[in-house]
């Protein structure tokens, strides 16, 4: 698809030319001659790029880039010699200026100067949260184990399949981090992962987050917003706690399951929904259909392949491993040299873990904390339970 650009310039002969030879390189250009036509050109399309006269009848382009430099590059145009205007407009936030009448060369030269630059910002923050995905996947599929080698091979089996797949298991036992390594080991992995929390978001609000909003479909709706299932476009959307959402949002959600479309919160389009799903819960989903509690026909949508993420508590052979990974990320970032005594470790892994993987991440950071002055994590830096709103556990172990 070409890239999209705006122009605004309130000069029709110049608007018209830039259009024309910006429409001759390839690209999809609209020109506008003002700040009110640009904002309703705003409101519906995401441009890659905006070329803008600095001065405008119904406004300053200056006090507009910082709010327009958020979501894409600005490129500024100016009259010649004004210099002010062209610092005023660096220091604002543009990409670049070109004095008008501007050369054809020169215009070519900046738009494919501020695209390329704008792609490779998009590719940093990709690598960025890919980097972090796979630290994070890593604090899970840490250890030996023979459910943590289930898990492993159920996951390079149904990865690289579209299927949707439901994910069970207990709250902090890893099952978004089998979501993303599920997604990584599948042909989306380039595409975005977007996880979306069900708990956090009310009704309303969750249905104009999920599939966005149009222009006025709401008090405050003041521009069209793309939804979370737009964002995962040719990727992965990450439902965690699925057991959560309402009622008419499973309704809704059934339906882009069944036809592969949905429509935006005020809209009366039907767009194409290119995301694999996952969700993941710590309810009994099949249960609460049976009791009319979650609909049981997006049920059977969801649990195309179901993975059951196994507690902390039946896999203690990966503790050692999980302690381990946890001090030697810590002892890279903090360039300290920190161990654990062997009487800690054998405290750690008699201890039931009820928060799973996720609290022994909590455990070993409060110890860490709490062995300040020490190199090696010893039984009385152990505070079990601590954080969940319980008191501290005393884990009772021999060592004869």
């Amino acid at each position: 698809m070409p890239s999209k650009i705006l122009l605004v310039e309130d000069d029709n002969t110049l608007n018209r030319l830039i259009v024309e030879q910006l429409t001759g390189l390839g690209y999809d250009a609209v020109g506008t001659r003002s700040w009110a036509d640009a904002d309703a050109y705003l409101s519906v399309h995401e441009p890659h790029l905006i070329v803008t006269d600095v001065r405008l009848q119904d406004g300053d382009a200056l006090h507009r880039l910082p709010e327009l430099t958020k979501r894409q590059p600005v490129i500024v145009l100016t009259a010649y010699g004004s210099v002010r205007d062209a610092v005023a407009a660096m220091k604002a936030g543009a990409f670049d200026y070109l004095l008008k009448p501007a050369s054809p060369d020169e215009l070519r030269l900046a738009v494919e100067r501020a695209l390329e630059d704008a792609a490779l910002r998009a590719d940093h923050r990709f690598c960025k949260a890919r980097l972090k995905a796979e630290a994070s996947k890593a604090d899970f599929m840490v250890g030996v184990s023979a459910p943590l080698l289930k898990i492993k091979e159920t996951i390079a089996a149904v990865g690289p399949s579209n299927v949707n797949v439901l994910i069970q298991g207990e709250s902090g036992s890893g099952k978004e981090l089998v979501a993303r390594a599920v997604h990584e080991s599948s042909e989306r992995q380039r595409r975005n992962f977007v996880p979306v929390d069900c708990c956090t978001l009310q009704e309303k609000l969750f249905e104009s987050e999920l599939f966005g909003h149009e222009k006025g479909a709401f008090t405050g709706a003041d521009r069209l917003k793309r939804g979370l299932i737009e964002g995962a476009e040719g990727g992965t959307l990450f439902l965690d706690e699925i057991g959560e959402i309402d009622a008419s949002i499973q309704a809704k959600l059934l339906r882009v399951l069944e036809t592969g479309v949905f429509r935006r919160v005020g809209g009366t389009k039907d767009l194409q929904a290119n995301a694999r799903i996952v969700a993941a819960t710590n309810r009994d989903l099949q249960a609460m259909s049976e009791e009319a509690r979650f609909r049981s026909d997006l049920f059977y949508r969801l649990s195309t392949f179901v993975i059951d993420v196994p507690p902390l508590r039946t896999r203690r052979d990966d503790i050692p491993y999980l302690v381990t990974h946890f001090i030697q990320h810590h002892n890279f970032s903090s360039r300290i040299n920190k161990s654990v005594s062997s009487e800690a470790l054998r405290c750690l892994t008699a201890y039931d873990w009820p928060g799973n993987v996720r609290e022994l991440k909590n455990v070993i950071e409060r110890a860490i904390i709490l062995s300040r002055g020490s190199k090696v994590i010893q039984p009385m830096h152990l505070a079990f339970g601590a954080g969940r709103g319980t008191e501290t556990v005393e884990v009772t172990v021999s060592f004869d």
